[in-house]
């Protein structure tokens, strides 16, 4: 079981990962489930209100998460306390009760939790791009799944993949705060000695698309919603600074080319971003804007245009400073939570192999040049492999479509 310790001088925090792996098919694996019901009681705790006063009562923070490609718990509280902090973290992800009461309440939170993401068509658009950049793969679909899948859950098939994926050697243990390294290991050999080992679910390199394109999604709302992307690079690839930093030049930020180009000069949207997502063999780069629908095809060439632009003749000097300054500041900020080191430690030991310090990250920002920026937007914004999802009172693709670049 791999296990990452930083020393740090602020509140412990505890993370615990568990990688989802998990083949594409069938498509009803229970992963997001799982993180529900692991909350509803364990041995020790046999409530979910037993379980949240139990960190609740000495001022604790107690969630979890379910990402693309891993489950992550956390506990953070006062040094004093973390010993029941830590008790509590195993016994979630050892001896959950998964009562099937409660597990019959829990469809209905996550059945609801679907609803409403149906009704946010900001959260629906980049669902839709995702199922086009990977189809039939679990990059391309909801962790919550859909509603036929979720009803379809059974507690057979949830202790099943319990057995399989939450096992010691499918695990790893992240904590960061005012700690003494000795006595973290000797609590978690404690606790988690006798736990046994299973082989979890062999990983399926991620698949990119199968032609289409373009997505359409009819909905009545007031605005359009669109969501442009192109395959990006993953996780641990040498270019992941360069790119997030042309982001930064595109779409992050009031003084960002697409905020100043669709928001400053032509008043056609409130919102406009873009993001680099990352993952283990693959990723994106994304921009998202909504806009009023009858400016929705103004608003998109834009887009377009803009990302040609940023290919064609890449960032200047100072963007290039600006993108690096405040990617270093964020860092720097974000690393003042032991919530967030010990879910950078982890999540870079989980999907990286490796744990690289904060000097050692803005270091390679540092040595990012304006030559490596030049380079990756040309490699990476290929005008023939750009996606396009559309979330709106539109019943046709035909005129989004037929601006994509051929």
């Amino acid at each position: 079981m791999p296990l990452v310790i930083v020393a740090w001088h602020l509140t412990p925090s505890t993370s615990c990962f568990i990688p989802k792996l998990a083949p594409p098919a069938p498509k009803t694996l229970p992963y997001y489930f799982v993180e529900h019901l692991l909350f509803k009681g364990t041995s020790k705790y046999p409530s979910a209100k037993e379980v949240a006063e139990a960190i609740d009562g000495v001022g604790g923070v107690l969630n979890g998460g379910t990402d693309r490609e891993y489950t992550v718990y956390y506990i953070k509280a006062a040094r004093p306390h973390m010993d029941l902090a830590l008790d509590v973290l195993f016994e979630l992800v050892r001896r959950p009760l998964m009562d099937p009461g409660e597990m019959e309440k829990e469809r209905k939170v996550i059945l609801e939790e679907l609803a409403m993401v149906a009704d946010s068509p900001a959260q629906l658009v980049d669902l839709l791009l995702d199922s086009i950049l990977w189809p039939d793969n679990p990059l391309g679909r909801d962790v919550a799944g859909t509603e036929e899948t979720v009803k379809g859950i059974d507690r057979d098939m949830v202790m099943g993949y319990l057995a399989k994926q939450y096992v010691p050697n499918n695990i790893l243990i992240s904590v960061a705060g005012n700690i003494v390294h000795e006595e973290v290991v000797a609590a978690i050999k404690s606790a988690l000695g006798d736990w046994s080992s299973a082989k979890p679910a062999a990983w399926i390199p991620a698949v990119g698309g199968n032609g289409v394109r373009c997505a359409v999604k009819y909905k009545s709302t007031e605005q359009a919603h669109l969501s442009v992307a192109v395959p990006g690079i993953p996780l641990n690839h040498p270019d992941r600074h360069a790119i997030q930093f042309l982001s930064v030049v595109l779409g992050e930020g009031m003084s960002s080319r697409l905020f100043i180009e669709l928001r400053e000069k032509r008043g056609l949207v409130y919102d406009v971003h873009s993001y680099a997502a990352h993952f283990l063999d693959t990723g994106a780069f994304n921009v998202y804007t909504g806009v009023d629908p009858k400016n929705a095809v103004a608003a998109l060439i834009v887009v377009l245009a803009e990302l040609g632009r940023l290919r064609e003749d890449g960032p200047t000097t100072e963007e290039l400073t600006k993108a690096r300054e405040l990617s270093k500041g964020r860092l720097m900020l974000r690393m003042e939570d032991t919530r967030n080191v010990s879910g950078w430690i982890g999540g870079q030991e989980l999907l990286m192999g490796n744990v690289r310090s904060i000097e050692e990250a803005v270091a390679e920002m540092d040595a990012v040049t304006l030559e490596d920026l030049q380079r990756v937007a040309r490699e990476i914004i290929d005008p023939s492999k750009l996606h396009l999802a559309v979330v709106g009172p539109y019943r046709s693709d035909k005129k989004f479509a037929a601006l994509l670049p051929a």
